[in-house]
């Protein structure tokens, strides 16, 4: 049983909390997080990232390349446009829960709970 709970990782002693450290300071950059809550509803070229975001597209290039070498975007060639989407879920649960967590500094009863109390 004990080596279940090593092979996730999720022990204080895990080899991947450096790694999960890494992670997170890939997300401490606030284009890099608007990218992913972007990505979420699916692929999109550059240009349509930089416009959304209000950036320029060699800067969103610079943000996206540096992502894909953290395997949290793949890119998909279409034509002469390359689409970015998300390598997997967690990413884009992690910048959820982040931003969850953001609701809740504000005080009262954050967004996100007033919906689950509206579909109960």
């Amino acid at each position: 049983m004990d080596a279940d709970k090593q092979v996730c990782g999720l022990q204080p002693d895990s080899q991947y909390v450096e790694l999960a450290v890494e992670v997170f300071a890939m997300l401490a950059d606030a284009t890099r997080v608007r990218i992913i809550l972007a990505l979420r509803g699916g692929e999109m070229a550059v240009g349509a990232l930089a416009e959304l975001l209000d950036k320029s597209p060699a800067a969103v290039s610079q943000h996206l390349a540096k992502m894909r070498l953290a395997r949290m975007v793949s890119t998909r060639q279409d034509g002469t446009r390359v689409m970015y989407r998300l390598e997997n879920e967690h990413a884009r649960q992690l910048v959820t829960d982040a931003i969850f967590q953001a609701e809740h500094a504000l005080g009262g009863t954050p967004a996100h709970h007033r919906a689950d109390q509206a579909s109960a």
